[in-house]
């Protein structure tokens, strides 16, 4: 790693049988570059739009065309074409047994009060040499969801305060 790169970490862990992961992409040098903190900036606006509209019967598809139109509504690449064909995955999984379980007996069935799910939009533009991506575990509540992974820092400026103290 060097200097300007980014970081992003993909972690994986498990308890008691259950399985899930989170992303948090960081700034090797412990600041993000202007261009890294607009495009950051972007991914998490998009996850959070997500986030907010994560509840029972929303589906997986819906959140991805959340995710898709926010990143092509938000920022351009360096040829002033919209962000969202850098979005090259689902933004979204069950987690379970398995940290990849698929919760909806199919992708488009809807989500129910229980299921647990991630959201994790990502922008990855070659060209920039940048990947950036920013995941969390959310419980899907009878009004909405719980962020799982909350305590994480994910914020630019948390971020940032946590690589000063490394």
């Amino acid at each position: 790693m060097q200097a300007g790169e980014l970081v992003l970490m993909d972690v994986g862990s498990e308890c008691e049988g259950y399985a899930t992961d989170i992303t948090r992409t960081v700034p090797v040098s412990g600041k993000f570059s202007p261009r890294q903190r607009e495009l950051y900036e972007i991914v998490l606006g998009a996850q959070k739009a997500a986030i907010a509209a994560v509840k029972p019967g929303v589906t997986l598809p819906q959140l991805n065309q959340i995710v898709r139109d926010y990143l092509d509504g938000h920022g351009r690449d360096l040829e002033g074409d919209p962000l969202g064909r850098y979005l090259t995955h689902r933004v979204s999984h069950g987690v379970g047994l398995a940290v990849h379980d698929d919760p909806p007996a199919s992708w488009t069935e809807p989500l129910q009060a229980g299921m647990v799910i991630t959201v994790e939009p990502g922008l990855y533009i070659p060209e920039e040499k940048i990947g950036i991506r920013i995941e969390d575990t959310l419980l899907v509540t009878e009004n909405g969801c719980r962020n799982l992974s909350v305590a994480l820092p994910r914020e630019p400026v948390e971020i940032e305060r946590a690589m000063e103290r490394r």
